[in-house]
């Protein structure tokens, strides 16, 4: 298997491409093979700094003409109301809440998956899908500027461009979810989740069918179904990523309209090719500042921080609050 680490990223230039791709190329037939991919590597880097000194003009320039440009089709899902959630939803973050509330007591409240630490349970009804997918669907056929999800998916939508950030997915993250996770993964961030990312993605016949083996930019993550109609497409989990491939074993995990599946970050996950219809997830990326402030989830190292718009990757600067990425170096 392939593995893949997804960022908040957009595609480079096409003319920087090229120009790492040859570079490559003359590289790997010169006679001193170790020394040049070193070179190659670090003009790789020296480009991805870069694009991630550029993302946050070019989000903010999109989120500029979208809001100049279109007209939104369903207003009422760009903020969260309880009577858009699942009453079982409701019930188990109302569990949450209480002073004596358990992990155990939380389990019996939503599915525990083979996979380890992966559970799913409804999040939204199905009305408030439909009318959701209807409204991107909207948007995406509007021709209004949109940036691609992530670095793996091709066909997608940035929600903090449109405008979900604050009415529905900050609602949805520190009243519903924060509870859940604060039970569930207190040893990787959970009960400090202070920021997200969140994106919607979508699989077609001809467009992207799946996704392959990777892990988030995440602490944790949550994956809803929102529709419409597809077949097949289940996830599958295997362990951690500081795991080896060959001591791992994948577990599918059934994904059906209006549920979420809820797991941790760093854990190796994929999803399996539809072979029919059109699939659209909610992807929320959570993140705890705490956590990657110590150790950036890219590169493995302290981050070095680029002051950057919104919650951008999750981490926090002395003085500048949650606005920062790594830039690698």
């Amino acid at each position: 298997m392939q593995l893949h680490f997804i960022d908040a990223d957009v595609s480079l230039p096409t003319t920087s491409l090229s120009r790492i791709t040859i570079f490559t190329c003359v590289l790997r037939r010169s006679d001193n093979f170790e020394q040049n991919t070193r070179n190659c590597r670090a003009l790789q880097m020296r480009a991805e700094v870069h694009r991630r000194r550029s993302l946050s003009v070019d989000s903010a320039e999109r989120t500029a003409a979208i809001r100049e440009q279109y007209k939104p089709l369903h207003s009422h899902v760009y903020k969260l109301q309880e009577a858009d959630l699942a009453p079982e939803f409701l019930q188990a973050v109302k569990y949450c809440l209480n002073s004596y509330a358990t992990k155990e007591g939380l389990l019996k409240l939503i599915e525990t998956e083979a996979a380890p630490r992966v559970y799913r349970f409804p999040v939204f009804t199905k009305e408030f899908c439909r009318d959701l997918t209807e409204e991107l669907e909207h948007f995406e056929q509007s021709g209004a500027p949109r940036g691609k999800p992530n670095t793996m998916n091709n066909y997608g939508i940035l929600l903090d461009e449109l405008g979900f950030d604050e009415g529905l997915i900050s609602h949805l993250r520190e009243l519903y979810l924060s509870p859940i996770t604060s039970l569930l993964y207190p040893d990787c961030g959970g009960k400090q989740l202070d920021s997200h990312k969140a994106f919607v993605v979508k699989y077609a016949m001809h467009e992207d069918l799946d996704l392959t083996y990777h892990y988030d930019n995440a602490e944790v993550t949550l994956n809803v179904s929102l529709g419409k109609d597809f077949i097949d497409g289940n996830l599958y989990f295997g362990d951690m990523r500081q795991v080896p491939l060959s001591e791992a074993e994948c577990v599918e995990v059934e994904h059906h309209v209006s549920q979420g599946v809820l797991h941790r970050g760093q854990q190796m996950h994929g999803a399996l090719p539809i072979s029919a219809g059109v699939r659209w997830n909610l992807i929320v990326w959570m993140r705890s500042s705490q956590e990657r402030n110590k150790m950036c989830p890219m590169c493995s190292k302290k981050p070095t921080l680029v002051e950057s718009r919104g919650f951008a990757d999750g981490f926090t600067a002395s003085g500048q609050g949650q606005n920062a990425s790594c830039i690698l170096e």
